[in-house]
């Protein structure tokens, strides 16, 4: 009963030990990146005239989550059949920034794993018989373009590696930093921790009750506002950043999603007048409006913050109505 096999790495093997736990030859030494996948072939050939049924088991100290191969049974190769099969690691891209990984019952990280390949066969009525056995070291390694720079001869070698990607840990952010420098002072782009920094430039108080993704419109549009402060469009804007109703802006005053009307034309009029659009009875409510939000099913309207809205960007000397329209 004979089966070859033959178990090929796809990466380029290290060219030294890194790991301390294992004496297998050098050519075991599987290097891994995080968010990449790391992987390496098995062809078994049957050069017999019969049936048999082979079984491919992996053990080994690394999470069970990184290997995608989980045989549980045995499976059949034809008589001088082959069979090529991949096998896939993918290490977690956040493997070096993940909080977790590293605590009080272990304080220091594992990057050096080891993986056994078992590969039994059988035929009808015997016992599996293991037929391949080999051990292969994981090394957990970031991703070094530097290396690129370097001979082939030193990229080959872990602890060359490993020593140049202490330089580039310390000195890529800030050169990626420097490249897109344009995104941290875009608020619609630059990370959370920045918005703080980014609204006390355009002297823009944060509300609690703003999500981050309209703290982001508000900032980006603050100037904006502030030049149409105690105008209608100026108005306008600011509510359709928070509630993302339409503009309308090709639409009559009355259609809008977000109407604003004025109601001061005129006072007392004798003649063809419309009440609470043109003309108003009375007369004692000088520079008056009235804003109406026609809200969809989907979307809820705070109407004190609204109402916040509205005290902040309206002239001081002026007054106003609030209706909220739900479908």
């Amino acid at each position: 009963m004979v089966l070859a096999v033959q178990i090929t790495p796809m990466q380029p093997l290290q060219a030294d030990i890194s790991s301390e736990k294992s004496k297998e030859p050098v050519s075991n030494n599987l290097p891994l990146y995080p968010g990449e996948a790391g992987e390496f072939l098995v062809t078994l050939s049957n050069p017999t005239d019969s049936s048999l049924e082979w079984k491919l088991e992996i053990e080994g100290d690394f999470p069970s989550d990184w290997c995608n191969r989980n045989q549980t049974s045995f499976e059949e190769i034809l008589p001088r059949g082959k069979r090529e099969f991949p096998i896939y690691l993918i290490v977690p891209d956040n493997f070096f920034e993940d909080s977790h990984t590293i605590n009080k019952n272990q304080p220091r990280l594992q990057i050096d794993y080891q993986m056994q390949i078992s590969i039994y066969t059988t035929q009808t009525g015997n016992e599996p018989q293991l037929i391949k056995y080999q051990v292969l070291n994981l090394l957990v390694r970031p991703n070094i373009s530097y290396l690129d720079f370097l001979p082939n001869i030193y990229q080959e070698v872990d602890f060359v590696g490993r020593l140049v990607g202490i330089f580039e840990q310390a000195f890529d952010p800030v050169v990626q930093t420097i490249d897109t420098l344009w995104a941290y002072l875009d608020p619609l782009t630059a990370p959370t921790a920045l918005q703080n920094f980014l609204a006390h430039w355009v002297a823009w108080d944060i509300d609690s009750r703003w999500d981050i993704d309209k703290q982001r419109q508000l900032i980006r549009n603050a100037i904006t506002i502030y030049r149409w402060h105690g105008t209608r469009y100026g108005l306008r804007l600011y509510l359709h950043l928070y509630t993302g109703l339409p503009l309308d802006e090709d639409s009559p005053e009355v259609d809008k999603h977000i109407s604003i009307q004025e109601v001061f034309n005129n006072g007392f009029v004798l003649g063809k007048t419309f009440i609470g659009q043109d003309s108003m009875i009375g007369g004692g409510r000088p520079y008056h409006f009235i804003v109406r939000l026609r809200a969809t099913e989907s979307l809820h309207i705070d109407e004190s913050l609204v109402r916040k809205i509205i005290e902040q960007q309206k002239p001081a000397f002026s007054t106003y109505e609030l209706s909220i329209i739900n479908p």
